[in-house]
């Protein structure tokens, strides 16, 4: 098989599904050809997956690795408050990769994933690597004109909320970089199911896409991000944008519960690991007080903590635990550190 028999099985695929409304054509031609809608705005946004950065092949199943891959981008579509629509997914891989069923495992995951959220596949590229794997996703989304949620609309007195639970991603790279793998364990062995969930919360992140649909549509969110880097670094990068500081109490941050089980076996500060982790891809999101109680309980089933307030730029990103209280710094994830 060469690479354009491989395209015309990848453009089969993407066919079978439901098309995409206002798509006028997709793979096939130099471009795909997407009909604009008065009204609405497109939400564009592209994510890397580095081999040996991101990811290390002899840790990752490729079906996850294209579960993720598409994921890590329908989260930032999410953090928008905009609707998914449209993907396009570019590979770059070593000869001997090629030679193997990696593709088809990490298409299945791609597809598995875009057929719940019914985004349509709509083009890419296939190149050849030296050595590693490169993936580039980008998802195309839309939204009201003027519903798009922003990190830069933060207010002080705004509420601060976030939704499911922190820390699980980063509790499961641990794992991994302690010698934990999936197909490791005994069928029915508690400890096992539980080392099974902790390395599933990193390779199969679940984008928060209802939530974000939610809070964008309806207008409740002023401003928001998802977490990637961890929540202390993100909630900087919104504050930034916002020109704001923030208030949080560490007793209401939604700590996973399968991360204070793990910490208290393992001598591990679950707090850190909720603030500094990152990859949990949830939503940080800010609601001004007039809208709180607009908020729904639950969406898709994930429930919202409420964190904090939004404060002015002068009093800082500050953290609580009791009596006491200190700067939260950002000490999540950066690909290029001093």
């Amino acid at each position: 098989m060469n690479e354009f028999d491989f395209i015309k099985r990848i453009r089969a695929e993407a066919e079978k599904r439901r098309s995409a409304s206002g798509l006028l054509r997709g793979i096939g031609d130099d471009a795909a050809i997407i009909n604009q809608t008065t009204g609405r705005e497109s939400v564009v946004t592209t994510d890397l997956l580095v081999e040996d950065v991101d990811f290390h092949r002899g840790t990752t199943q490729p079906f996850l690795l294209g579960h993720k891959a598409l994921a890590v981008s329908l989260s930032d579509i999410a953090a928008m408050g905009a609707r998914p629509l449209w993907a396009l997914l570019s590979i770059g891989l070593p000869q001997d990769i090629w030679d193997s069923n990696f593709l088809e495992g990490l298409f299945g995951g791609f597809f598995a994933l875009a057929d719940r959220y019914d985004v349509r596949l709509i083009g890419g590229d296939l190149s050849r690597t030296p050595e590693k794997i490169v993936i580039d996703s980008i998802v195309i989304g839309d939204c009201a004109s003027g519903h798009a949620v922003l990190r830069s609309g933060a207010k002080p007195g705004d509420h601060i909320f976030v939704t499911g639970s922190l820390g699980g991603s980063a509790a499961g790279l641990r794992l991994i970089e302690q010698g934990a793998r999936l197909e490791k364990g005994r069928p029915g062995d508690p400890e096992s199911h539980s080392l099974e969930q902790f390395l599933l919360r990193h390779f199969r992140p679940e984008p928060r896409v209802g939530w974000g649909m939610v809070l964008g549509r309806e207008g409740l969110a002023t401003a928001m991000i998802d977490i990637s880097d961890g929540l202390s670094s993100d909630l900087h990068h919104l504050c930034s944008e916002s020109k704001a500081g923030a208030f949080v109490e560490s007793e209401r941050i939604p700590v996973d519960r399968l991360v204070v089980e793990l910490c208290g076996r393992r001598a591990l500060d679950p707090l850190l690991l909720a603030l500094h982790g990152g990859e949990d891809f949830e939503l940080l999101f800010t609601v001004s007080p007039q809208r709180v109680a607009r908020l729904p309980k639950k969406v898709d089933g994930i429930e919202v903590s409420y964190l904090g307030v939004i404060k002015q730029a002068l009093d800082g990103v500050r953290i609580a635990e009791g009596s006491r209280v200190w700067d939260l710094e950002p000490g999540g994830w950066e690909h290029f550190k001093k």
